[in-house]
């Protein structure tokens, strides 16, 4: 599969040691990237990303860094200039749960500023700068890909600031989209419903129940090889005339029913 014009692509995953991130990684690997798999705390997990990567033929490499610190992006585009050259995708995968999951009515300010720092402010400065780099090296396409969830549209009044912070990263898409389409950078959101997940596990239980009640009409857990392949699909050059789309793997789940 030919991407972006480059010899040796370039993609940088968020949050990639795990879950949904390493899955796109590894997705992203087999589909001929040099991945640079950010991790922040699991140095250990993002090493075994990388090696099953090279194990499959791949090319990856694990670089730390905290999403919510302002010197990530910086830290994440030298790294992928170094190893790979200039990024032609960025998955802004890092994410973090409400912390404690509190009623909306008893949030604290701490909880919102590291869940505002990782999940939105994070996202829009790492897109910032692989934006000006692949300007700068003339990628053409390059994706940004925001790794949303349907709780930017769903209530859950235990997380606002999840909600809140995601809800934000929708328009953040548009306004991305908006502004480098001239660029020849096309970005989307991906928005993953009920995903197994390290962060999903505390919840099993519930949405065991609500899946087999019939939560969406497609009556199972979404994996992250699910999503893996939707963004798989928007960086092989498959949606030319799309960009500022939000793409649903949730079963059906964003679907009203009576």
């Amino acid at each position: 599969m030919e991407h972006s014009g480059l010899q040796h692509p370039s993609a940088i995953v968020t949050g990639a040691s795990r879950g949904i991130g390493k899955a796109v990684a590894k997705q992203l690997a087999a589909d001929g990237y040099g991945v640079i798999v950010n991790y922040f705390r699991s140095c250990d997990a993002a090493d075994a990303t990388v090696s099953e990567i090279v194990s499959d033929g791949g090319k990856a490499v694990a670089i730390q860094s905290d999403i919510g610190d302002p010197e990530a992006p910086h830290t994440l585009t030298r790294a992928a200039l170094e190893h790979f050259g200039p990024p032609s995708v960025l998955i802004n995968n890092a994410g973090i749960t409400s912390q404690g999951r509190l009623d909306i009515l008893e949030a604290s300010v701490e909880s919102w500023d590291r869940v505002f720092d990782t999940n939105l402010k994070g996202a829009f400065f790492c897109a910032q700068a692989c934006a000006n780099l692949m300007i700068e090296h003339r990628v053409n396409p390059g994706y940004i890909i925001n790794m949303n969830s349907i709780s930017s549209y769903a209530v859950s009044t235990n997380r606002a600031d999840y909600c809140i912070a995601k809800s934000g990263m929708h328009m953040m898409t548009k306004l991305f989209a908006t502004r480098l389409a001239e660029e020849h950078v096309l970005v989307y959101e991906v928005c993953p419903g009920v995903i197994e997940s390290d962060m999903t596990a505390p919840v099993k239980q519930k949405y065991d129940t609500l899946i087999d009640d019939g939560l969406s009409p497609i009556r199972r857990w979404g994996t992250g090889d699910d999503v893996a392949s939707a963004v798989s699909m928007l960086v092989s050059g498959a949606l030319p005339f799309t960009t500022g789309e939000r793409i649903n793997i949730d079963g059906g789940f964003h679907i009203r029913r009576l």
